[in-house]
């Protein structure tokens, strides 16, 4: 179930939802169609989609190519776009991320505004103002973006950078009636999630459950995916309402109220401790460990364990360990965000709640086969969907 739609009653016109076979984009692109909000929907992705959305119209392109993109949009003459093509985050080639991110969104906007489209909806992260070792307690939109030699994640750079085109590509003196706003999602996790909980969930298989880095008193944000799909429909839906206002002559939002040339924070509003958020799915799948039971190992011994089997692994080539120093340092530091503006100016409420997420997050994974070392038993099997785990805690 996508929730009820808060209001967004709009009707959004013909959307191409790019990457709308992929994790994120999926969910959008159901959403959008369980709601009847468009009159018509185009994923344009690199792939087929696992399960195509009935109703819904899927063509193949590369976002980087203009001429091709150029030939589809006036092909489909679409009125709103909603971006999410991204390579996975944890794709190491740093050519590639640019180019998709970086040249793909340029391209995409340039195609927008030269074929008439009104509106445009970028998936940007929370990520673009952490770097990845200092505390973010509360952080709000006004935080600088950190890019460059200051952010260690290059997937981050370019995600910023494509948002920072985006947001100057609003209102353009070029083409005024082009109007642009970005979602800044943090920790998606959800059906269908292949980067956030199947390794979290592999390392309770691996008997990791049974260890705890760090003291466990840094609050982490993470969102279901569908919260982060129905931030995506507001703010297109605020975008394209804004559009028809200023082509009809009427008075546009206050800047205080505006969402075009914006970026928003999206969360599920419910910062959680960080290993209490794995406990939780780890409850889901069955596990029985008495938190107070758990080894807490310290900030800087986890980082020393993490250096010696870094260079052990490479040492033997072995590629890279299981556990890392950013993935110590990940798990040990505050990550929270204040989503104020989205509320106010968006309207954003989570509409699937921290614990319903990871109950239906968790059993899909199980479903899917998607996490290493699992039961055999498990995927496939439509009652671990229904029922779950045998001796799981999680509220059903």
């Amino acid at each position: 179930m996508s929730g009820p739609p808060q209001e967004v009653t709009r009707s959004l016109g013909h959307v191409v939802v790019t990457g709308g076979a992929g994790f994120l984009g999926h969910q959008i692109v159901s959403l959008i169609n369980d709601r009847k909000a468009a009159s018509k929907i185009t994923v344009l992705d690199l792939k087929p989609a696992p399960n195509p959305v009935p109703g819904v119209e899927y063509t193949f392109g590369d976002i980087t190519d203009y001429d091709a993109m150029l030939a589809l949009f006036q092909k489909i003459k679409p009125d709103a776009v909603i971006h999410t093509a991204s390579p996975n985050a944890h794709v190491k080639i740093d050519a590639l991320m640019y180019k998709v991110n970086v040249e793909g969104t340029k391209t995409l906007v340039r195609v927008a505004q030269e074929t008439g489209v009104k509106a445009f909806v970028y998936t940007s992260s929370a990520s673009i103002i952490h770097d990845t070792r200092s505390n973010l307690i509360c952080a709000d939109e006004s935080y600088p973006i950190i890019m460059g030699k200051d952010q260690p994640q290059y997937y981050t750079t370019t995600k910023a950078q494509a948002e920072l085109h985006v947001l100057a590509a609003n209102r353009a003196a070029s083409h005024p009636n082009f109007l642009t706003a970005a979602i800044r999602p943090s920790a998606m996790f959800g059906p269908g999630d292949v980067q956030l909980l199947p390794p979290m969930l592999a390392s309770y298989y691996r008997g990791q459950a049974k260890f705890q880095l760090g003291d466990n008193e840094n609050l982490f944000d993470y969102t279901e995916i569908t919260n982060i799909a129905h931030a995506h429909h507001l703010a297109l839906a605020a975008l394209l309402a804004t559009h028809e206002r200023a082509s009809n002559g009427l008075a546009v939002p206050l800047e205080h109220e505006r969402v075009d040339g914006e970026a928003f924070l999206i969360t599920n509003d419910q910062p959680v401790y960080f290993f209490d958020f794995a406990r939780r799915c780890w409850a889901e799948m069955g596990d029985q460990t008495d938190p107070v039971s758990a080894w807490a190992l310290s900030r800087d011994l986890s980082l020393f364990i993490a250096w010696m089997l870094e260079w052990i692994f490479w040492i033997l080539r072995k590629g890279e360990p299981t556990l890392t120093q950013q993935r110590v340092t990940y798990a040990c530091v505050a990550r929270y965000f204040n989503i104020d503006k989205a509320k106010r100016r968006l309207g954003y409420r989570p509409i699937v709640s921290l614990e319903d997420g990871i109950r239906r997050g968790v059993r899909d994974a199980l479903y899917r086969g998607a996490i290493a070392g699992q039961p055999q038993e498990y995927k496939g099997n439509a009652e671990i969907l229904k029922t779950g785990v045998p001796g799981a805690k999680v509220r059903q």
